[in-house]
């Protein structure tokens, strides 16, 4: 029997995971979404059976989600049951009826009832699609049988062809979006992820793994005691390398590029963005007459449309208006030669001051609320249009706006794709001797310690802090340092910004940046630093201290700060 989407809609991480425990038992595929909004992207992901959705939610409560809900036709009439512990009264019963629900949970949840009101609904939406199969199945039966009375008419016969045909074509086509939209729904959930993972996750493994292998090295000679603690280390070893495939599964995803009518791509999207926005937003369009057609992914296009319409919303509280142009020009600068489409949306909205604007498509970076955004939105917008061999382009002022123009090549032109980067080969470096004096920056304890320890390992003296500033008031100090180790995701400042102001102020200083994840920021003069990622074992770490100084061999001493 095949199995169901049930969607879980709830703010609240912890309730979902209840939903799921109490509805595992069901057999049915658990969907979960944390607001109106990814509720909305799953729906037109999927084809969900029944939707168990919390009333009360921050961004947009359970009723009015149930309204855009059954304003799509194809979920007028999927069941619906509202989980509320306060509105719970008579008139809110009837509200949520009115709405579009179908029956009411009540917190505390008792889990039987729970599981017996959604068994019932899944019941019935699989006997009402056998229904609609015999359905099918008899109005085909009709329609064969009609064409063999009616045989003589070649014309209708043709008809008859040309119209299966474009039923399968349909299918057909119907069948490789829903497979690529839910690739894209598992890259989606997956960069969500990514940066607790990245961080956190690798933060522990670089604590274990330091410590077992300086363990490793003062332990005594047995076979019992080095088969488990190889164990361990490989254990370890074998969670570093499924983080690493994660966090390189979250960035390269596989676009399917089309040619792309930006006229039809709208039109069949638009009535989407008209709700996503809301009924105070005004949108204005403006094609240009005789648009070329695009050649990129028409799925990951839309997406990201709707990531920009939502954006713009949110900076505009709301209330306000977008404007859509879309024009055929000449190339960016930071484009090849070649024909492109400018896709631009303008909002009116209190617009971005320059640090947020120059922050604005980093990765996990939002000016929005907790549990309002993840930061994700205008990277995978940059992604997709430096993936296809376009661009993204941001232009904004406080009290003028915000303008996100995305370039994408015209189909049957090609763009050439130039990727870089530096490559350092550590058998080319060589091993500098003597003692050196390394500033060791990370706020968490147990991964400085493990550093500490390597480094002392190694003939070293750290010296460790817990924050960038502690560390600027050290070197602020005259305090002597030959190396600046330091982690990138602190809280206050972050590694990549104190690497700015040492560059600035101790140009002469070397920093290795480390980080859990994936990515480090690649721009203002970073490009150049060593870099860590962790978990880093002792000898990573020897090679970057030996890149680190190998410039400075001849002159150790008289470059310290």
């Amino acid at each position: 029997m095949e199995r169901l989407n049930i969607l879980l809609v709830d703010d609240q991480p912890a309730k979902l995971l209840s939903y799921e425990v109490i509805l595992k038992d069901l057999g049915e595929n658990l969907i979960k979404a944390q607001s109106a909004r990814e509720a909305l992207e799953q729906l037109l992901r999927n084809e969900i059976a029944v939707i168990l959705a919390d009333v009360c939610m921050p961004e947009q409560d359970g009723f009015e989600l149930v309204s855009m809900i059954r304003e799509h036709p194809r979920y007028q009439n999927t069941a619906i049951i509202f989980v509320s512990a306060v509105m719970m009264t008579e008139p809110d019963r009837l509200r949520g009826y009115a709405a579009g629900a179908v029956d009411y949970v009540s917190v505390p949840i008792v889990p039987d009832v729970l599981r017996a009101k959604v068994r019932v609904f899944a019941d019935l939406y699989r006997k009402t699609k056998e229904l609609e199969r015999l359905n099918s199945e008899l109005e085909l039966r009709v329609s064969q049988r009609t064409a063999e009375l009616e045989a003589s008419s070649e014309q209708l016969r043709r008809l008859n062809e040309e119209l299966e045909h474009r039923i399968e074509q349909r299918t057909r086509e119907r069948e490789e979006a829903l497979a690529q939209l839910f690739e894209a729904q598992k890259i989606d959930t997956i960069g969500q992820l990514t940066g607790g993972v990245a961080h956190d996750f690798n933060n522990l493994l670089m604590a274990i793994l330091g410590s077992l292998s300086l363990l490793k090295k003062r332990l005594p000679e047995d076979d019992r005691s080095e088969r488990l603690l190889g164990n361990a280390i490989q254990a370890a070893e074998r969670g570093s390398a499924l983080t690493q495939r994660l966090l390189a599964f979250a960035r390269r995803q596989e676009l399917k590029p089309t040619t792309v009518d930006f006229e039809q791509l709208f039109a069949n999207i638009e009535d989407l963005l008209v709700k996503a926005v809301g009924q105070g937003i005004d949108i204005k369009l403006d094609v240009a007459p005789d648009l070329p057609s695009m050649l990129v992914d028409a799925n990951q296009l839309e997406l990201a449309l709707l990531n920009l319409f939502v954006n713009a919303r949110d900076a505009m509280d709301g209330a306000g208006s977008i404007i859509l142009q879309v024009d055929a020009a000449d190339h960016p600068g930071s484009l090849s030669d070649g024909r492109y489409v400018c896709i631009r949306v303008t909002d009116n909205g209190p617009g971005m001051d320059g640090p947020t604007l120059a922050r604005a498509t980093e990765p996990f970076f939002t000016t929005k609320g907790p549990g309002k955004g993840t930061g994700l939105g205008l990277s995978m917008v940059q992604g997709l249009a430096a993936q296809s061999g376009g661009a993204l382009e941001l232009a904004s002022r406080p009290g003028a706006g915000t303008s996100v123009s995305v370039w994408l090549p015209v189909a049957g032109t090609s763009s050439d794709l130039v990727a870089g980067g530096r490559v350092d080969d550590a058998s080319d470096v060589p091993t500098v001797t003597g003692e050196l004096t390394v500033l060791v920056v990370d706020d968490d304890p147990l991964v400085s310690m493990g550093t500490v320890a390597m480094l002392e390992d190694l003939g070293h003296i750290a010296v460790e802090v817990t924050s960038a500033s502690q560390a600027l008031q050290l070197l602020g100090e005259e305090k002597r340092f030959d190396i600046v180790i330091t982690d990138h995701s602190m809280p206050g400042m972050t590694g990549a910004e104190l690497s700015r102001i040492i560059l600035d102020s101790y140009s002469s200083l070397p920093i290795i940046l480390a980080s859990g994840y994936a990515e480090l920021p690649d721009d203002q003069g970073l490009n150049e630093l060593i870099r860590l990622t962790k978990p880093f074992s002792q000898d990573q770490l020897k090679e970057a201290l030996q890149q680190a100084k190998t410039p400075q061999v001849s002159t150790v001493q008289s470059n310290r700060h």
